[in-house]
């Protein structure tokens, strides 16, 4: 059965395939595979004047931090070129490694890292703005032109994810020193990182104590099943469980935690049996062995952690404001993991993205035209390979 989210990812599809459609004329469509595969801009003035008004207030404090946006976009890239580079060592000597990169959907698939529709709708958002709003700030602190900002999205035959732009004069930013320049490329991939650490501290510091205030562990929920080779069941899908089922105890032990049946299990050798009880009922499973280490007893299912309000919190707030919480909490721990990963991810060196224009400026500075391009062009494809080819593995894992 589909569920809410789903159904809101699907309308909100279709609302904006719409939307192109009227609004077709007054795009700037690039088609990258012509019809099928195409990035589409809708130009405005928004934010431009609150750009103005914070470069002249602030203007000092935006150059430099600007600055410090450099020295942090090259270690991030450093940091994520390696990660990428392991990454792709992992898929061919540890294929059950997690992939280093997927795509951010709000569809569950195979391959696809899951955000809540919601939850995903709002991030992407927030990331948005606030990247391309760094990028307009930094550039008018420098006192470049910023032409327009707007509203834009990625099409793979109909539109899917929505994103946003700031337009500074690039004609003008060519002509400005390599340091100005590459303070307004870092300037986007910067303020996402720094985003994320601010909705890190408000997690940890606000909304965590109050949310642990309010709500309790009631045991480790199962989300989906796992298929082996061959479209193999598992114990948890033989045995009859239920995706939504929680499992409260192993053998009598009790399980509030995940890390409370992790250690149940460790107990246990594959072909082992025993008695797992759910918040429905209670089945009694032979456990599998483990695809990933033989050693180890497995039951063969997605799990996450599962939590219930407490009861006197319920008695006195009741539960639209301890769920509003829950939720709030959860919406936080997405723009944590949202904005750092894709700020790291825009400082990747391939060519459009933040990143490779900073690698292709300074390459500029120190070799001739003609080699710098070529060292430019191949750290480019390399990386490129390595995410398609991460994309690729969560498909086919």
């Amino acid at each position: 059965m589909i569920d809410f989210q789903t159904i809101a990812a699907i309308v909100f599809l279709i609302v904006l395939t719409i939307l192109v459609f009227l609004k077709r004329k007054n795009l700037d469509t690039k088609q990258i595979i012509p019809y099928f595969l195409y990035f589409s801009m809708y130009r405005t003035k928004f934010g431009l004047g609150l750009m103005d008004k914070l470069s002249k207030k602030c203007g000092r404090f935006i150059v430099y931090a600007g600055y410090a946006g450099v020295f942090a976009g090259f270690a991030g890239m450093a940091f994520i070129g390696f990660m990428l580079a392991a990454s792709l060592v992992d898929i061919f000597v540890k294929p059950e490694a997690a992939q280093g990169v997927g795509l951010v959907l709000p569809f569950k698939a195979k391959g696809v890292f899951f955000v809540p529709f919601f939850y995903w709708i709002i991030s992407i958002f927030v990331i948005a703005v606030v990247h391309e709003f760094a990028h307009g700030l930094i550039a008018r602190a420098h006192n470049l032109r910023v032409k327009s900002s707007g509203f834009a999205f990625l099409g793979i035959a109909i539109p899917i994810i929505p994103a946003a732009f700031v337009e500074p004069d690039e004609k003008e930013l060519r002509k400005r020193s390599h340091k100005e320049q590459l303070s307004v490329f870092a300037a986007g991939p910067f303020s996402n990182i720094i985003a994320a650490f601010l909705c890190l501290a408000i997690l940890s510091f606000l909304i965590a104590p109050l949310a642990n205030a309010a709500i309790e562990p009631n045991g480790v929920k199962i989300t989906d099943y796992v298929r082996g080779k061959g479209n193999e069941k598992f114990p948890a899908e033989n045995a009859g469980m239920k995706i939504g089922e929680v499992i409260q105890s192993v053998d009598g032990n009790p399980t509030p935690y995940v890390g409370n049946l992790s250690s149940a299990l460790r107990g246990k050798k594959p072909n082992d049996a025993a008695l797992i009880k759910t918040d429905r009922s209670s089945y009694e499973i032979k456990l599998a062995r483990n695809p990933d280490n033989g050693s180890l007893a497995y039951i063969g299912a997605y799990l996450e952690q599962s939590t219930r309000i407490k009861d006197d919190v319920r008695k006195n707030y009741g539960l639209l404001l301890p769920n509003a919480l829950v939720w709030v909490t959860g919406l936080f721990v997405f723009l944590y993991i949202l904005n750092l990963g894709i700020g790291l991810f825009n400082l990747v060196p391939i060519g459009p993205l933040d990143g490779g224009r900073m690698l292709q400026l300074v390459l500029q500075k120190f070799f001739d035209k003609e080699k710098s391009s070529r060292i430019f062009y191949y750290t480019g494809m390399f990386f490129l390979a390595v995410i398609l080819a991460n994309i690729v593995a969560g498909f086919v894992k």
